[in-house]
């Protein structure tokens, strides 16, 4: 089975640690290791490196690369521009179907944090038997949400209908993206030949540029022919342009506690990391006096202090200190765009 890690993204909503120059997904958030290496190692020894395929920004390939040396450079699929997750999926899915079309592939995402990490293999590898077996399938790993969110989406399934390796698989009924507060994430397993099949019949202006750019792969001419065709595709989520569309009959979804969390904002975060009886989490030269339920992040070299804090966010770099209620996190990101054009956009 494939593996392919999403790496792309540039992570606004934990700036000022997440930069255009190295997002979230590159720094050490958790411990010693970013998120991606983690992403990476956690799939050990279930799969191997030749089979990790890693979707990123082509400025980002390096840093990829630097920080995964065991993935073969050819496995670095870089996107010449952002233009969402739809366009992104569809070209791994378009190079895949080219070398392994009925292989299982699973989507993964680069900013998750996952605890029961043997469970997750497990999942995984069980999904991948059942989609060896009925091809024409999409199997979705969900995790049941602890808060409501916008930020994510949602999944409606029903009853089991298969269970392998003690592992339910529930029949597939609707998904959504960012409804509000019914939420919930997923990665999910199906073969590239089935999943480009949905960009032909839902997608089909996205699946004939794709095309372009697959059929250029391993030649000489695929650099030019991306950057010519990649930039022009439509800008779209992947949720909305297949998975809302999605056959419920070609679906199938696994519902477990993987301990599993977002961590691709400050607020999420805390949430996943929290363990003490006053819900703070710290990281770096700090030292908190009469504080609770707040996060203080330190990345600098003084010492950060508070006292008498509660709910707050503290997040201090070498060259910006950001402080804010926790429940304002939301307005980082329109923050960080409105510094566009100003003298402080080397900040972004």
């Amino acid at each position: 089975m494939k593996a392919v890690i999403f790496a792309g993204g540039i992570g606004t909503r934990l700036w000022p640690l997440s930069r255009k120059k190295s997002p979230k997904q590159f720094e050490k958030i958790v411990g010693d290791k970013s998120t991606l290496q983690m992403a990476a190692e956690r799939l050990q020894p279930d799969f191997s490196w030749e089979d990790l395929f890693v979707s990123t920004g082509i400025k980002y390939a390096q840093l990829v690369s630097d920080q995964l040396p065991h993935v073969p450079p050819n496995q670095i699929v870089g996107e010449p521009v952002m233009r969402d997750v739809g366009p992104a999926v569809g070209l791994v899915t378009a190079l895949l179907r080219k070398t392994s079309p009925m292989e299982p592939m699973v989507i993964l995402w680069s900013d998750h944090l996952i605890k029961k990490e043997a469970l997750f293999r497990k999942i995984l590898m069980t999904a991948g038997d059942v989609v060896s077996q009925k091809p024409d399938t999409i199997v979705f790993i969900t995790q049941k949400a602890r808060f409501a969110s916008d930020n994510l989406g949602w999944i409606e399934y029903g009853k089991p209908v298969i269970t392998k390796n003690g592992i339910p698989f529930h029949s597939f009924v609707d998904i959504q993206y960012r409804p509000d507060i019914k939420t919930a994430e997923r990665y999910f397993v199906t073969t590239p030949a089935f999943l480009w099949k949905q960009y032909q019949a839902y997608a089909p202006n996205l699946a004939s540029g794709l095309a372009r750019i697959a059929d250029a792969w391993h030649t000489d001419r695929y650099n030019e022919v991306l950057l010519e065709v990649y930039p022009k595709l439509e800008k779209i989520n992947f949720d909305n342009a297949i998975l809302e569309k999605l056959n419920p009959a070609n679906g199938l979804v696994i519902n477990d506690d993987i301990q599993w969390s977002d961590i691709g904002a400050w607020e999420a975060l805390k949430e996943a990391l929290e363990t003490s009886d006053d819900k703070n989490v710290t990281q770096g030269e700090v030292m908190l006096q009469d504080t609770e339920d707040s996060l203080v992040y330190n990345y600098g070299k003084q010492l950060v202090v508070t006292i008498d804090c509660k709910e707050m966010l503290v997040v201090n770099t070498d060259d910006v200190l950001l402080v804010c209620k926790k429940t304002s996190v939301p307005k980082v990101k329109k923050l960080v765009e409105s510094l566009a054009g100003s003298k402080h956009e080397h900040l972004t």
